[in-house]
């Protein structure tokens, strides 16, 4: 396995536990009685991904933990990745740091996952934080109603053929994996050729492509779980930070429209956009995603998140 820790923070160390049936590698950094924030990452990224969070939510006096999701980097290599066994995931995940709640915070399809989470599963999610990601039931209906949106993801499209994706994915040292970081970036210098290096040797371990693809395969094959998650409804409080040069989603995707019957009654999601940067929004931009996330956690009422 390759060694996601290389060239971390001091501050950041290797945990591994069992949730819901899975080996789970993680990296966590902060006190371990701070309040739980677990940190899901989206494709084609690793926990690592979430390097520069860990450090400020430590240094903040939070626990902080980012796994490799189900499929990806150390962790178990199993499906099903049905959104509602990824969700399932997580909901075990704050059961093994010993705690019945936790603030959950997502990107990309990890996005995807933490706002499932919250609809699922409420009494576990004491805030919601999503970067880049609007709802699945959001996505889907913007994929059946938007030709703008769907020419966006293509992508996903060509993810459900057989075979082929994972050749076009792991070809020349998964140098796709590479491209797609480089390339979905705003700000092209936020992975550099080292980081980029280990993206590509994850990647390129056996099954590890098909994995990640099964997540993109599960959503478009099993709208069972998209339909239950559509009749749930988000009530903790909610952040989203966006990188306007995102090329893949829109940012009307999480415009107050789009997320009317997501939210609860009564509750908003506060969205505020960061205008220098793209799709990998929490490594290009850093130190403006963690003032905005810490300067938002602390606004909310004390109570709810100790």
């Amino acid at each position: 396995m390759p060694n996601s820790s290389r060239d971390l923070s001091e501050e950041i160390e290797s945990i591994r536990f069992a949730a819901n049936g899975l080996e789970v590698h993680a990296l966590a950094a902060g006190p371990v009685d701070g309040p739980l924030v677990m940190l899901l990452h989206g494709f084609p990224e690793l926990s690592r991904s979430w390097q520069h969070q860990l450090v400020a939510l430590s240094d903040a006096g939070y626990r902080a933990v980012a796994p490799d999701q189900r499929g990806y980097g150390q962790t178990t290599r199993r499906g099903p990745y049905d959104i509602e066994t990824l969700s399932a995931d997580v909901a075990a995940m704050i059961d093994a740091q010993g705690r019945e709640r936790a603030i959950v915070i997502g990107h990309d399809w990890g996005g995807g996952v933490a706002w499932a989470v919250a609809g699922f599963y409420p009494q576990r999610v004491q805030a919601l934080v999503v970067a880049n990601c609007p709802p699945p039931q959001v996505m889907a209906k913007a994929l059946k109603r938007s030709p703008r949106q769907l020419k966006k993801s293509l992508y996903m499209v060509f993810f459900q053929l057989p075979v082929i994706p994972e050749r076009m994915l792991t070809a020349d040292g998964s140098r796709a994996i590479g491209r797609s970081l480089v390339g979905g970036s705003y700000v092209r210098s936020a992975f550099d050729e080292d980081e980029i290096k280990i993206y590509q040797d994850a990647f390129s371990e056996p099954g590890a492509a098909s994995a990640a693809l099964g997540w993109y395969r599960a959503a478009m094959r099993h709208p069972r779980s998209g339909a239950r998650l559509s009749q749930t409804r988000v009530t903790a409080p909610t952040l989203v930070l966006w990188g306007e040069r995102d090329r893949f989603l829109g940012v009307e995707l999480v415009d107050d429209a789009a997320l009317a019957d997501v939210m609860a009654q009564g509750n908003h999601a506060d969205v505020k956009k960061l205008p220098d940067a793209g799709h990998f929004v929490q490594n290009e931009a850093p130190d403006l995603f963690n003032e905005l996330l810490l300067d938002w956690l602390r606004n909310q009422d004390a109570s709810s998140l100790s």
